[in-house]
């Protein structure tokens, strides 16, 4: 979580390097190699992901009503392999890749989103991206992907309240009537950011989420600002 300046930044059309750390494709697989210091307290975390896409996909969505801000999974089904020598672990599984770009800073359009992707039972994957914005309505983005890249919209069920997270952030999840969602495990629980497992209902199956709610008000104030240098270091 290295923040890095333009001069620590090199890439072509099969390569992105980062500092020490690089994502390369080669037509099958993206191979991500991490080369990093933590922060506050330094230890090395170095290894390689490798995600191997059951096919890309080409779909965009504006999160915004002036659609200044977009988003699009470039792989939504995938299989994911990590191997990493420090710390010590290796592990596979299901993977998903996607993209998030802006033409302005995050705060000015949004107060907060929910997000959750879940693996369906015929190797699909979907996706609800359920957005507050500042001035407008709410927009949610609701939307199946297959394996080969297709894609098609659904309905989203209603939203339902989930507990606070340790930080006093308020966070909802959409899923099908009659099935609670229920938070199995914590994966990141920050002052405005927090990302979960649930087990929930859609589109009339019993699935494991991963859910993320970002809180943007909290990520602008000046508290957090103060904090952010403490794990995200800038340095060219």
């Amino acid at each position: 979580m290295t923040e890095r300046s333009r001069a620590s930044m090199t890439r072509d059309a099969t390569r992105l390097a980062i500092g020490p750390s690089q994502l390369h494709w080669d037509g099958d697989c993206l191979t991500i190699d991490i080369d990093e210091v933590t922060v506050p307290i330094p230890r090395r975390v170095r290894g390689r992901v490798r995600v191997y896409p059951a096919g890309l996909c080409k779909f965009v969505a504006a999160l915004d009503d002036s659609g200044r801000h977009r988003w699009g999974p470039i792989a939504p089904c995938a299989r994911v392999e990590v191997e990493f020598d420090a710390p010590s672990m290796r592990w596979s599984g299901h993977a998903y890749l996607d993209s998030n770009e802006g033409d302005e800073p995050i705060d000015r359009p949004f107060t907060e989103w929910d997000w959750s992707r879940a693996s369906m039972k015929d190797g699909s994957t979907g996706v609800i991206y359920d957005v507050r914005q500042k001035e407008g309505g709410d927009r949610v983005i609701a939307v199946r992907f297959r394996p080969a890249g297709e894609f098609e919209p659904f309905t989203p069920p209603e939203r339902q309240q989930l507990p606070r997270t340790a930080w006093r952030i308020d966070r909802t999840m959409r899923t099908d009537a009659g099935q609670t969602a229920r938070v199995t495990q914590t994966l990141e629980d920050t002052p405005f950011y927090v990302r979960s497992v649930l087990s929930s209902g859609l589109m009339g199956e019993s699935v494991v989420s991963v859910h993320e709610t970002l809180n943007v008000p909290r990520l602008v104030s000046t508290a957090v600002q103060l904090m952010l240098p403490w794990r995200m270091p800038r340095v060219r």
